[in-house]
């Protein structure tokens, strides 16, 4: 699977906000220049995944955005839903009058059914712990910028 820019952007903001502390609102702004993102962009997906119940947002001089909920409690699932990128059309890579036989058919639906299985068992948690433990094996300092 390749990710989209939303989705690759989606996934960065949200694990810049991991590194947070969960008691300070984030700046838009921050993230952006963080993770060099689009202030634009970003902005949008981060509304997307306000309405999805992933982030909340704080209005005034010191709001800004934080997870909702556990980074562990967040799937990449989720995280593609909310900003449009989990498709039917993603999700069935044949189509029933495409299908040479009903095995082609059969082994499309297995394969679906474990790629929306795995889709929802990785969490925003894992995602965060497996970037850190790869810079940490690169020798790298432990800073996320994806």
């Amino acid at each position: 699977m390749k990710l989209t820019v939303r989705a690759h952007y989606s996934l960065k903001a949200l694990i810049d906000l991991c590194l947070q502390p969960e008691d300070e609102p984030v700046s838009m702004r921050a993230i952006a220049q963080r993770q060099n993102i689009s202030p634009a962009l970003l902005e949008k997906l981060l509304v997307e995944l306000c309405k999805a119940g992933l982030v909340t947002a704080t209005k005034g001089r010191r709001g800004g955005y934080q997870l909702a909920r556990p980074a562990a409690k967040i799937s990449l699932a989720d995280i593609l839903a909310a900003v449009g990128e989990l498709s039917d059309r993603d999700r069935q890579p044949l189509a029933p009058e495409e299908a040479a036989d009903w095995v082609s058919r059969a082994i499309w639906q297995r394969l679906d059914a474990q790629w929306q299985a795995t889709l929802r068992q990785v969490s925003l948690a894992d995602l965060y712990y497996d970037a850190r433990s790869w810079q940490a094996a690169q020798g790298n300092e432990i800073e996320i910028v994806i």
